[in-house]
C-alpha cells in the first residue's frame, strides 16, 4: 500500500438538473479552502495527521460525480459540502491513494463533463481570480481538481491578515479562462502556478492555472510538496 493521499472532491451531477461549468470549478476551490480552514484539519483536530502527511507528498485531488442515493451516501460520511449557485461540491479528508471508503471508490471518474450556458462575465475587482490556461483543453472533473489546486497555493501564499481578510469575504473567488495576452503576463508574474503532475489528460510540468489577488503579488508563494505557509 502506497502512503500518498489523495483529497476526495464528490460534485454533485443529477440528471435533470447538472450544475453549470464554471459555478463547479469554483465550488471545488471553495471546497478545498472550507476544509483548510476547518478547525478539524488544524494542529489538534480528527483530520489533522491526514492533511499534514497529504500536504507533505504533494495535493492530489480527485473529484467524482454523484447523484441521487449516491449523493446521500457520500454526504453521510464526514467532509463539507459547499453549495455555490447551481453547483454542490462535497470534499472528505484525505484518504489513501488505494484505500478509498467503499461508497466513495463506486463512484465514477471520468466522463464528468459540464458546459456554461453563457460566458461568464468578469471577476469583481476585488476577488481572488484563477485563471485557467487558454491553451490546454481539460474536462469540467480535471479542471475542478486543478482550480482547487490553485485554491491551496493562494491559502498557502496568504499570511494571516490575508486569510483574514479573504475570510471575511467568504473566501470569495472566481475561476475564468484567460487569454493568451492576460496568460502570458500571469504567467511571468511570479504568482501561484499550478504545473500538472501529468496522471491524467494533459502532459506532466503543464501549467494549468494561475491565482491572482494584490497580496500575492507582493510574494508568499509556497509550490505544491513544500508545505503550507504557517501564519501567526
Amino acid at each position: 500500500m502506497t502512503d500518498q493521499k489523495v483529497l476526495p472532491l464528490v460534485v454533485r451531477v443529477e440528471r435533470a438538473a447538472p450544475p453549470e461549468r464554471s459555478d463547479a470549478l469554483e465550488a471545488s476551490a471553495l471546497a478545498v479552502l472550507a476544509l483548510l480552514d476547518d478547525p478539524r484539519a488544524s494542529e489538534g483536530g480528527e483530520w489533522a495527521e491526514a492533511v499534514r502527511s497529504w500536504e507533505a507528498v504533494g495535493i492530489r485531488k480527485v473529484v467524482r460525480r454523484a447523484r441521487g442515493a449516491e449523493w446521500r451516501r457520500a454526504v453521510d460520511l464526514p467532509g463539507i459540502t459547499v453549495a455555490h449557485r447551481t453547483a454542490e461540491v462535497r470534499v472528505h479528508p484525505p484518504v489513501p491513494l488505494d484505500a478509498w471508503p467503499r461508497d466513495l471508490a463506486r463512484l465514477q471518474v471520468s466522463g464528468t463533463d459540464l458546459d456554461d450556458p453563457a460566458e461568464p462575465g468578469p471577476p469583481a475587482g476585488d476577488d481572488v481570480v484563477l485563471w485557467l490556461n487558454p491553451g490546454l483543453s481539460m474536462s469540467a472533473g480535471k479542471a475542478m481538481a486543478q482550480a482547487g489546486h490553485a485554491a491551496q497555493l493562494a491559502w498557502w501564499g496568504s499570511d494571516g491578515a490575508a486569510r483574514a481578510h479573504w475570510r471575511d469575504r467568504r473566501f470569495a473567488l472566481a475561476v475564468r479562462t484567460a487569454g493568451p495576452e492576460r496568460w502570458a503576463e500571469l504567467s511571468g508574474a511570479g504568482l501561484p502556478m499550478v504545473r500538472d503532475a501529468g496522471f491524467t489528460e494533459i502532459e506532466p510540468g503543464s501549467c494549468t492555472v494561475v491565482a491572482d489577488a494584490p497580496w500575492l503579488r507582493r510574494g508568499g508563494f509556497r509550490p505544491a510538496g513544500s508545505g503550507p505557509l504557517r501564519s501567526p
